[in-house]
């Protein structure tokens, strides 16, 4: 059913009238085609004469209670006398009715109706009673919005999205329901919400119109869209969903990628519970790459030396593929800086170079026994004593007390803990005495770039590579084992790089021109 709007619903609260005319102009300006406007937000009386003649697109009148997420605080008939305010102002082609009110307000002039249920506590147990109770409602679209807790809270509001005999938007609240609110679009929902203003708090896990024009291909996912994603706890830092999914424009492949927030423990149900979707790929990031390479039928031999992997693909029989693209990724961001700093002198053999490496997680796993395979003379320290020297014994290789690294002659120091990552910039794994001049110095992190570490190493004389590097590198080997094409690395870092800077908005001028959604109509650890 063409319903003649735009697949994207832009949101739009504020608590003045003043800030609601400035961000509806903006909105339009951004490439915004049909508005919610939030008149519970509103502070005052709703002046409906004040707010029409700013009309450019179609627009949907929402009063919610506070029970349902919004912020009217007068009482219920003075809230339903409003709402038939609207729908008679001539200001609004669409009105949005709760479930237990649709009855009392009818059908008025050409006005359309969105009967909608809202749950911000759990998804509840009698759903489908919920959205049948619904169906018997006099609407042009039905809205159904839960917060899920666990993945298959995800997977069941994704199955009544798939059956749904009518118009439908459903989709879950929330870091763990964040997926749901793309894949309804892949199942026949006839639009999504996005926030005008990301900050306005206006619901949980609401994208922005802004990660639409930038990072989110929302208007061209369809039923045959592939859908891959990076999977752990937490995945919101990630630049993952912002990097694949440039390329895969670029590369004309349809598919999305997005962020699957899997809490720890839960990583082999959530598989089984979205193997409905299905995903084709999961990029896997802390806490579950081990869980990832347990969960796999065929894994790869770095998969197998490492025991971690951070890549699954999906076969053709339903079973999955593991790889470990962070092994190759470490070792080649290393002999490419070799290569270019010996500036086509002699390169230094790993067999010949001390590596420190600080951690003994997931990614240090998989730098420690790729470096291990090149023979370079390993120390590893990480907090967690028993996991150093597990793998310390895997590559035969020097483990020290976390309090004895200062006292470790290196090469190379690889950074391999969290420490320093976005938020916490502040933060260093090491005292800076440990920096001397000449020594390589190799942080994992992406996200900043330039960390601490590599702040203080660089003042100190010594060679650095960022975790852009590795970042890269890893991604796009996934992006090849997922689609069967090789991206373009020096694309892939201006990428990163041009999200990464807090001067920017936008990757139109990194190299990126025209972001995932901008279709001319308007490991992360």
């Amino acid at each position: 059913m063409d319903l003649g709007v735009d697949r994207v619903l832009v949101v739009v609260g504020r608590t003045r009238h003043k800030m609601v005319m400035a961000e509806l102009g903006e909105a339009v300006k951004r490439g915004a085609k049909f508005v919610e406007l939030r008149l519970d937000f509103l502070a005052k009386a709703v002046d409906f004469k004040r707010l029409a003649p700013l009309k450019q697109c179609p627009w949907v009148a929402t009063l919610r209670r506070p029970a349902d997420g919004g912020r009217f605080p007068g009482t219920e008939p003075e809230r339903q006398i409003l709402l038939r305010q609207a729908i008679v102002s001539g200001a609004f082609e669409w009105v949005d009715l709760e479930l237990d009110v649709a009855k009392a307000i009818p059908r008025f002039g050409k006005v359309r109706r969105i009967v909608s249920y809202h749950n911000l506590t759990e998804t509840p147990s009698d759903l489908d009673e919920t959205y049948a109770r619904m169906l018997r409602e006099d609407a042009d679209v039905y809205k159904l919005a839960v917060l899920a807790q666990t993945p298959a809270d995800v997977a069941r509001v994704l199955r009544l999205q798939r059956a749904a005999p009518k118009p439908t938007v459903a989709f879950c609240m929330g870091d763990v329901g964040q997926p749901s609110r793309f894949l309804s679009l892949k199942f026949g929902a006839p639009w999504i919400y996005a926030a005008f203003n990301k900050e306005r708090g206006i619901a949980p896990g609401l994208p922005s119109l802004e990660e639409f024009k930038t990072t989110y291909p929302v208007r061209a996912i369809g039923r045959d869209t592939a859908v891959y994603g990076v999977a752990g706890d937490p995945v919101g830092h990630s630049l993952g969903p912002l990097l694949h999914n440039h390329l895969y424009r670029r590369l004309g492949v349809d598919a999305v990628y997005l962020p699957f927030r899997i809490p720890r423990g839960q990583f082999p149900q959530a598989v089984e519970d979205y193997a409905e979707i299905p995903v084709h790929g999961y990029s896997v990031t802390i806490p579950h790459k081990e869980a990832a390479a347990g969960l796999a039928r065929e894994k790869a031999a770095a998969v197998e030396a490492t025991g971690a992997a951070n890549t699954l693909v999906l076969r053709d029989d339903g079973k999955f593929v593991a790889a470990n693209t962070d092994y190759a990724a470490a070792v080649d961001a290393l002999k490419a800086h070799l290569r270019e700093k010996a500036a086509g002198g002699p390169v230094p053999e790993f067999p010949s170079l001390a590596v420190l490496i600080l951690g003994a997680g997931g990614v240090a796993r998989a730098v420690a026994h790729a470096l291990h395979k090149e023979g370079a003379q390993l120390t590893i320290t990480s907090r967690t004593v028993e996991r150093s020297q597990k793998l310390a014994e895997e590559v035969h290789c020097k483990t020290v007390d976390w309090q004895a690294r200062h006292n470790v002659h290196y090469d190379i120091l690889v950074n391999c803990t969290p420490v320093g990552m976005h938020p916490n910039v502040d933060e260093a794994p090491a005292h800076f005495s440990i920096l001397r001049p000449g020594v390589l110095v190799f942080d994992t992190i992406y996200n900043p770039e330039t960390t601490l570490l590599i702040r203080e190493a660089k003042s100190r004389g010594c060679d650095t590579i960022t975790g852009v590097e590795m970042f890269v590198r890893q991604a796009a080997a996934q992006v090849e084992l997922f689609t069967g094409q090789s991206p373009d690395l020096a694309l892939m870092r201006s990428i990163v790089r041009k999200a990464l800077s807090p001067l920017t908005r936008t990757l139109d001028d990194a190299g990126a021109t025209d972001g995932p959604d901008d279709v001319k109509d308007g490991d992360d650890d």
